[in-house]
């Protein structure tokens, strides 16, 4: 497969369980209050850090995994931190808000999506790698989804 249509399969894919998520499917249990706010708070938490992480970037910006021709590597703000903000901060969004919603199929999706991510990324930094020398050190400081503790 060609980088280009491998950069469409990976976003089309991705859009497709965004389509998928939020589908009437009835598949609820019941939560804790505690719980259920929980995951709304982690949806809240997580459209913060994904539109912080979008403003981070600016002409950097692509949908797609192969980084933007005059792009530039950003490692400030969240990427400061992890590697892949935006996909952290969806997986928290969906994530959270499929608890919130108290969705079986929507948990489901949300962890579909993340191993979706996990096999995203390995494709993007494999391009980061070629287009930016500095990035292995980079990646050896930062998480790819979450801070590194050590």
């Amino acid at each position: 497969m060609t980088p280009q249509k491998k950069d469409y399969w990976l976003v089309g894919m991705q859009f497709f369980l965004f389509i998928i998520f939020f589908l009437p499917v009835s598949a609820h249990y019941s939560s804790p209050y505690i719980i259920k706010y929980s995951g709304l708070a982690a949806f809240i938490l997580g459209l913060i850090v994904v539109f912080t992480s979008l403003f981070n970037l600016d002409k950097s910006l692509t949908a797609y995994p192969t980084p933007k021709v005059g792009g530039e590597l950003i490692t400030t703000g969240f990427y400061r931190l992890v590697r892949h903000p935006i996909y952290s901060g969806l997986i928290f969004a969906f994530l959270g808000f499929a608890i919130y919603r108290e969705s079986w199929f929507k948990i489901l999706v949300s962890l579909i999506l993340a191993l979706l991510f996990h096999f995203k990324t390995q494709y993007e930094e494999e391009k980061l790698i070629e287009k930016y020398s500095q990035y292995p050190d980079y990646k050896k400081k930062t998480g790819k989804f979450f801070p590194k503790l050590l």
